[in-house]
């Protein structure tokens, strides 16, 4: 990002500024969330519902891979706006060299801690004699390309974070059309099964990573590589795990939490419940990738200002893309709540799972419009390094509410049990996220003053 780029955030309009911002990064997400959703339909419309709920297996681990992804590249995004915020460039590029030290060190360790007990983690995680060969097929791929999935989206993030979100999204825009076209010719053509889609992810993420490390080769940008940032540096790592902690106990939560739904599933409804589980996560990702899309582009522009002591427009950002997530999880919980079979059957056209998958949708989204409030009110914190109380927020819902409702509700009311815990953990923590929130609010008023 230029010198005058980098003034638009404290000088342009903050409507304008988040919609230049979020709108390219809820397009990135939802092609981002087309990986997974793509993948989904094309292996249960031509694999069956036992390949569906195959694949639902492998999202504990692919939650804990995003937890380390996100761990470093959300932590030094954060750091590159907020470096750029207070014109340190200096710090900014060195956080660049570590972000790709640290993916390639935690993404070859993640593999190689993980990859030699790969059928016992999967049958930990509610596999069955059905469904444990999808699940090891497609993960064990998946674990072989885990170092380019971590320098990808650290670098993605990187890329959008430094002023340049239209890049950003047009990378992985581009890394979905690639996956898309290798999906369809492994899968339908070369008939390689669930591994088809594992290998089409993880080449269009290698040929996009190459057009990213391009971008960073250019000197013509605040923010690039050079041979002196290939560095560890003790306070950028601390930094950068301080503030990527939040969504990194998100999604390390998120393994455990889709274990013991698996394994309340498995014990109440079997495999086609999982597959069912499988079929609701898909469609609640894109609304919330959308969510986390404005969030990320409300990112830079509070990192920012934050950094520039312009607290005024922290708040008017805040505001404004809380109105966005409300919206968003508005939409979504109007058009499951009408349509559930006919978004059921996008995937399989087994009327067994489309039933419970239908019971399952009515339930789990009915208090999604407080769910945008919360999300975006928790990136608040990280987006202003303020790690406690974003890492504590990320915990509550999961933690302190959703994993004792898994455990109690299912021993009265079976399966619905598992749907109706989650509604209510996103009620409580939203509650609970509104006081954090208000307190926060009142601070950065006082000091706009």
């Amino acid at each position: 990002m230029s010198e005058d780029k980098s003034l638009l955030l404290e000088r342009d309009n903050i409507g304008s500024l988040l919609r230049r911002y979020a709108f390219p990064a809820i397009i990135a997400m939802i092609a981002s969330s087309l990986y997974n959703i793509i993948d989904s339909i094309f292996i249960g419309q031509k694999l069956g519902a036992m390949a569906i709920s195959g694949l639902a297996l492998t999202f504990p681990l692919m939650n804990l891979s995003a937890a380390f992804g996100t761990l470093v590249g959300v932590g030094g995004a954060t750091l590159v706006s907020i470096s750029l915020g207070r014109k340190d460039h200096t710090y900014a590029r060195n956080v660049l060299g570590n972000v790709v030290l640290l993916s390639i060190v935690i993404g070859s360790l993640f593999t190689l801690f993980t990859l030699p007990f790969l059928d016992d983690l999967l049958y930990l995680f509610g596999g069955s004699e059905n469904t444990i060969e999808y699940a090891s097929d497609f993960m064990f791929i998946i674990l072989i390309g885990n170092i380019i999935t971590h320098l990808f989206f650290g670098l993605n993030a990187i890329v959008r974070s430094s002023g340049n979100p239209q890049l950003a999204m047009m990378v992985t825009i581009f890394s979905v059309i690639i996956n898309i076209i290798l999906v369809s010719i492994f899968i339908f053509v070369f008939e390689w099964g669930i591994a088809g889609a594992a290998w089409a992810t993880v080449i269009a993420q290698f040929i996009s990573l190459i057009w990213l490390i391009l971008i960073f080769m250019k000197r013509n940008k605040l923010v690039y590589f050079s041979r002196d940032i290939f560095r560890f540096k003790k306070k950028i790592v601390i930094d950068i795990f301080s503030i990527g902690m939040s969504p990194f106990l998100m999604n390390a939560t998120a393994c455990f939490v889709v274990i013991l739904i698996n394994f309340s599933l498995q014990k109440y409804g079997g495999d086609l419940a999982i597959g069912a589980y499988g079929i609701i996560n898909r469609v609640s990702f894109i609304f919330v990738m959308i969510v986390f899309g404005i969030t990320q582009g409300m990112q830079p522009i509070v990192g920012y200002n934050y950094g520039a002591k312009l607290y005024r427009r922290v708040l008017d950002t805040f505001y404004k893309s809380v109105k966005w997530g409300v919206l968003i999880m508005t939409l979504a919980f109007v058009g499951v709540e009408i349509f559930p079979r006919a978004i059921s059957m996008i995937f399989t056209t087994d009327k067994q799972l489309v039933d419970i998958a239908v019971d399952g949708f009515r339930i789990v989204f009915i208090v999604y419009p407080l769910a945008g409030f919360q999300i975006v009110s928790s990136n608040l914190f990280q987006s202003i390094g303020k790690a406690r109380q974003s890492i504590f927020l990320s915990l509550t819902r999961q933690i302190i509410f959703l994993i004792p409702l898994l455990i109690f509700l299912p021993h009265f009311l079976q399966i619905r049990g598992v749907w109706i815990a989650m509604p209510v953990s996103d009620f409580l923590s939203t509650l609970l996220t509104a006081f954090l929130v208000h307190k926060e609010v009142k601070q950065l008023k006082a000091l706009s003053n």
